[in-house]
């Protein structure tokens, strides 16, 4: 049997997408490694503390805007699942994502294949051949790789093999009593290593060549956050540990079983420096797998070969057929968007979804019609209460089309994808966006010297740094003018003379020419 779509991997993208399928009544399969849904989350991250936020309180009746702070839920209509039901914690641990995973997969079980391990996958004569671990094959006319990122990442430093890895260190405290530790990596992996073990060691140190950047100041939640971050604390304090600026030259083994170090400093001098540590960890970021796809369907790679490189309908550039969802479609947006995490993949996964249905099954992407008059009115009302907007910043765009008398509202497009035609040609589009400044992550929001852009200025929206709306207008097909809505504190852009009456006035000028 050949199937119209088989996903590989029950985690978080694949059960979204599985969802939206089963849904529409298609002929879909998903292949899960494990024996349950979310098998990367029964093993990071490794403390077992989640970085995604579950603000169960927020004041909101609507459960769309409500969705702006729940960053583990999966997009569906039935409120039982919702994350909130498994878990009242800010930020929640491993187990619970795992039993709403489990939650979220029991309606999907005649679906799911468990203990099926995609170990080959081949395509010939445009159709997929998917073998599994005992051998038995699958196939398919479209394959969706849901699997994350997989691997782990290593650097190529002489003597790396000698460093115990993030994915199998041990997480007890006690086994590090009074020894020196040296983590390799900056990110969010390596600051919650050093913080759990500050309260044992005789020293960690953190390293490595780039400088730290803040989530809070560039708004790229995979950046280094807040929950992770004491061990900064115990540096700039003078509590024994430190961080290093620079790159690990080679890892060696002392003959008292210890390790010596060569580091080059990236601020000073000195050319190299001899350092020694009892333990050394990796926490270098992980990558994808691609070591199951042979010569016939091995997708072209991208950023390192960190993930597989995409089109804007999340396609392999070298595989037709091939789509990817879940984490590894933010090489769409390395590090400026939300791709990489269940609260921006999910509206992918969703966009993916339709951009399927548009090209396999005859069904166009979902629109409201409403007359031109009514435009700058449906904008206001989806910027207001707007998840999708919300989370993929800059990314997905509600795409409102005009030809004539009629203009229809289409939510959620990948801009990418609108912008290469994926919703055909129109006389007039207004593309609508959430986005940050240009330099806003350049921008110290606690610094009460810098000038800030007043609250509700109209005249001086373009220039805002915070989140806030954004309008471009495009006349067949070419830029013909751009509008943002004012900043506004508690995120209301409904104001009658600040936000909407300026808006209105750009839509009219807009299409005045017909």
């Amino acid at each position: 049997m050949t199937r119209d779509y088989l996903i590989i991997g029950a985690g978080p993208a694949g059960l979204q997408l599985a969802a939206l399928l089963e849904r529409d009544g298609r002929d879909f399969a998903v292949l899960e490694a494990g024996p349950a849904p979310g098998t990367f989350f029964r093993t990071y991250p490794r403390h077992r503390q989640l970085i995604s936020i579950n603000k169960v309180y927020t004041g909101q009746p609507d459960p769309e805007r409500a969705l702006r702070m729940d960053w583990n839920s999966l997009l569906t209509e039935d409120p039982a699942l919702r994350f909130a039901h498994y878990s009242r914690r800010y930020f929640p641990g491993a187990d619970d994502l795992l039993r709403y995973l489990a939650g979220f997969a029991a309606p999907l079980k005649d679906k799911i294949q468990y203990h099926t391990e995609v170990v080959r996958v081949a395509r010939a004569d445009d159709v997929f051949t998917l073998t599994d671990g005992s051998g038995v094959e699958h196939r398919a006319r479209r394959v969706i790789v849901a699997t994350g990122v997989s691997r782990l990442y290593v650097p190529p430093i002489p003597g790396v093999e000698l460093a115990e890895r993030y994915d199998t260190v041990s997480v007890d405290p006690e086994d590090f009593v009074d020894q020196r530790v040296l983590i390799i990596g900056k990110g969010n992996s390596a600051f919650e290593t050093a913080d759990a073990l500050v309260e044992t060691t005789a020293a960690v140190h953190v390293a490595g060549p780039h400088s730290i950047r803040f989530a809070w100041q560039t708004h790229y939640v995979g950046h280094l956050r807040a929950v992770n971050n004491n061990f900064l604390d115990t540096y700039q304090l003078k509590s024994g540990n430190a961080v290093l600026d620079g790159t690990v030259e080679l890892i060696a083994r002392r003959p008292d079983g210890g390790f010596r170090v060569e580091f080059r400093y990236a601020r000073t001098t000195e050319a190299i420096r001899v350092l020694h540590y009892d333990r050394v960890i990796l926490c270098t970021g992980f990558r994808f797998d691609a070591s199951i796809f042979d010569g016939t369907a091995r997708p072209e790679l991208a950023i390192n070969d960190r993930f597989p490189a995409q089109t804007p309908a999340f396609e392999s550039v070298n595989v037709p057929g091939l789509y990817v969802a879940g984490t590894l479609s933010q090489q769409r947006d390395f590090k400026r968007s939300t791709n990489g995490f269940i609260h921006g993949f999910r509206y992918a996964v969703r966009a993916l979804h339709r951009i399927l249905m548009q090209r396999y099954e005859d069904a166009p992407w979902p629109a409201t019609p409403l007359g031109p008059a009514g435009v700058a009115d449906a904008i206001i009302d989806r910027v207001n209460r707007s998840s999708g907007l919300w989370q993929q910043f800059g990314v997905l765009g509600d795409i409102v089309t005009v030809d004539g008398a009629q203009a229809r509202y289409h939510e959620e497009v990948p801009v990418a994808y609108h912008r290469e035609g994926g919703l055909g040609a129109h006389r007039h589009a207004f593309v609508v966006t959430l986005e940050y400044g240009p330099d806003h992550d350049t921008v110290d929001p606690f610094d009460v010297t810098v000038p800030r852009i007043a609250e509700n200025d109209p005249l001086a929206a373009h220039d805002a740094s915070y989140l806030h709306p954004v309008v471009r207008h495009y006349r067949d097909g070419a830029p013909a003018g751009e509008h943002h809505l004012a900043e506004n504190l508690e995120n209301h852009w409904d104001l009658p003379t600040v936000h909407r009456m300026p808006l209105e006035v750009f839509v009219k000028q807009a299409l005045a020419d017909g």
